[in-house]
């Protein structure tokens, strides 16, 4: 609910939330490049073969646009009762228990809020490269900025996991998130960068 400007003031503050989590979440810029490139496509002679196509993706987006947004506000909720885990007591033995229980449970939700960014990134990416190659001429360089947009937020989301996995007792749990993790990173980065690197050649006028 907030304007972007407020956003920006309260990201840059000392304030706790919004911080990577949410801003990674916000990788709006992004999806909303590659609804406007489905949207100058649309409608087009040119690109009437693939307009149902191209309507199905922008129908996609919105609903990615919207699990954004949400997972930005879902981030700052799973961060508030993790910070205040910090703050339990633990001068007897049942109280220590009781911080390490609700410590590792509050760890496991921080973690998970960033995995569904990665995973809402790696799929915008799948779309991005479908528009890179039947998007309007006119906008691809559009998909190609909004590309990087949507790697930044993969990337900057698999740093929320690392910081909460750190943290966690359960090692088995915590290297199973770890591994899935960095093997999104790992086809997401390479995804980008093929598809940054297929618009860029086609601009320069070095697509094979």
């Amino acid at each position: 609910s907030m304007t972007i400007q407020e956003f920006l003031d309260v990201l840059s503050s000392k304030e706790p939330v919004p911080g990577g989590g949410g801003a990674s979440a916000l990788a709006a810029p992004g999806q909303c490049l590659g609804q406007m490139v489905s949207n100058l496509t649309i409608g087009k002679k040119k690109y009437a073969l693939v307009e149902d196509e191209i309507k199905e993706l922008a129908e996609r987006m919105k609903g990615i646009q919207g699990q954004f947004t949400q997972l930005a506000d879902q981030d700052a909720k799973v961060f508030a009762p993790l910070a205040k885990c910090y703050s339990l007591p633990s001068g007897t033995e049942e109280e220590k228990a009781y911080k390490a229980e609700v410590m590792e449970a509050r760890l496991l939700d921080a973690s998970l809020v960033p995995m569904e960014i990665m995973e809402k990134a790696a799929e915008m990416l799948e779309i991005m490269d479908i528009l890179a190659d039947k998007g309007s001429r006119m906008a691809v360089s559009d998909v190609g900025v909004g590309v990087q947009f949507i790697r930044a937020s993969l990337t900057g989301a698999a740093m929320n996991v690392f910081i909460n996995t750190k943290s966690m007792k359960n090692r088995q749990k915590a290297e199973e998130l770890n591994a899935y993790a960095m093997k999104m990173i790992s086809a997401g980065t390479k995804k980008a960068d093929e598809i940054y690197g297929k618009i860029l050649n086609s601009l320069q006028g070095t697509e094979k």
